[in-house]
């Protein structure tokens, strides 16, 4: 199988090339970020590319982004996602629109070398490996996204403006409504995200975070 690897940490990658090289694996090009990633594939069209998710320059999503580009560019390329972290919005993205030949798993979670090997034989097969984990993740992102949907386009426009840091009097000044208007609104927000009265709760706060997690 000839593999493309792009992981950012000299040591990790340089011990999955020994790792696949010892099984008998081609590592066609192993590189520290997204753009020398998708130059990589370009070149050599591998198997399978390994990608991390957070790498250079603002080791936030990079890997991902251009996990994405190669399933669109070179369908035929199989792609393993190997990271600790999970960016749920890039992922959804990345198994969207048919999933065959891709592989989401979580590296503090692989805990055999054969099962990683076996998850690069399933990828080349067509197949999908997912963490369960990830599947998780991804499946709640989605739902939040869902009930923000329930809200209308007045009170997202609220919902965003308490995500300001704002009060309701300054919404209220903000978008021409009274007082009482601006309550009612947030009651409705409140009571569409299932975020009931609680002492132990702000409820402000958490529809905050539902609204940015979304």
């Amino acid at each position: 199988m000839r593999i493309v690897i792009a992981e950012d940490a000299v040591m990790l990658r340089e011990g999955l090339c020994v790792l696949l090289t010892s099984r008998d694996h081609e590592v066609v090009a192993a590189v520290g970020d997204g753009d020398a990633l998708l130059a990589a594939v370009a070149d050599h069209r591998p198997d399978i590319a390994v990608v991390d998710v957070r790498m250079p320059p603002s080791h936030t999503d990079e890997g991902l982004r251009a996990a994405i580009r190669i399933r669109r560019d070179h369908p035929e390329v199989g792609v393993l996602v190997f990271s600790q972290y999970i960016e749920t919005r890039y992922a959804a993205q990345l198994l969207a629109g048919g999933a065959h030949g891709v592989g989401y798993l979580l590296k503090e979670r692989v805990a055999d070398v054969k099962d990683f090997l076996a998850a690069l034989d399933r990828i080349a097969a067509g197949q999908t490996v997912l963490d369960p984990e990830v599947v998780t993740q991804i499946m709640g992102a989605s739902r939040r996204t869902e009930t923000l949907g329930t809200l209308t386009p007045r009170e997202r426009e609220v919902l965003a403006m308490m995500a300001e840091g704002r009060s309701n009097n300054a919404i209220a000044a903000a978008l021409f409504l009274s007082y009482g208007s601006v309550e009612k609104h947030v009651t409705q927000i409140f009571t569409k995200l299932g975020l009931s009265p609680s002492d132990n709760d702000h409820r402000r706060v958490l529809a905050v975070l539902r609204y940015l997690q979304a």
